[in-house]
């Protein structure tokens, strides 16, 4: 059958977001400079309402990289750390209809940015598949409706690790992490990529050279 992808709902959203999203650049790279390094919850909430506005998406490609993983893995938990205006979720929601159902669970600090994702969702025909939670990911990410197939890291960088480790215990066998801006936001990254390229940590993984770094990690 067609993908839904293509779909003339979704294809349409999606135009939509990635037109606008391509005018952000030096929006996007003050972000990045104004808040290198920092982690502490308040300037985390501070950096989310000073993103408000700013898609930060996956590029397309990395987009239909995240649908054709979700199919392969035939995915019917998908979490995403980093909802921002819905763009991977999707991708992701695309291929889990794909797939027959299946539930992604996203979470987003902003609320304004989560109201946009929804609509997003809905007008692109996906929004019974997701469910979009507002605030701390470590508190919205505590009570989950099974194993994880797949998880998107695609939020704040340093939190990566620390939350990869959090939701661990969820992972099934075989689950596919991908963590994305991992070349534009290389020593944020850094201990993240360290742990997950270490086989001892129960992880086999490969560098995707898409865009700004996407790394891509199977759970053993």
């Amino acid at each position: 059958m067609p993908a839904t992808l293509l779909d003339d709902a979704a294809r349409t959203v999606l135009n939509r977001l990635f037109s606008a999203a391509a005018q952000e650049g030096p929006a996007l790279l003050a972000l990045r400079d104004r808040f290198s390094g920092e982690v502490d919850g308040s300037l985390a909430a501070a950096a989310a309402e000073a993103a408000a506005e700013i898609y930060m998406p996956v590029a397309p490609e990395v987009g239909r990289l995240l649908y054709l993983l979700a199919r392969a893995r035939n995915a019917a938990l998908v979490v995403e750390f980093g909802t921002s205006f819905g763009i991977s979720t999707i991708h992701l929601a695309a291929a889990l209809r794909d797939n027959g159902g299946g539930r992604v669970v996203t979470t987003e600090l902003s609320a304004t940015k989560a109201a946009a994702a929804r609509a997003n969702l809905a007008e692109a025909g996906f929004g019974d598949l997701v469910d979009v939670r507002v605030g701390d990911a470590f508190e919205t990410l505590r009570d989950l409706p099974g194993p994880i197939d797949l998880l998107l890291l695609d939020g704040w960088n340093q939190l990566y690790l620390p939350l990869l480790r959090a939701l661990e215990p969820t992972l099934a066998s075989g689950a596919l992490v991908i963590a994305d801006d991992v070349t534009l936001f290389a020593e944020e990254n850094r201990d993240y990529l360290e742990y997950v390229h270490d086989p001892a940590n129960g992880y086999l993984n490969c560098a995707v050279p898409l865009d700004d770094g996407v790394d891509l990690a199977i759970r053993l």
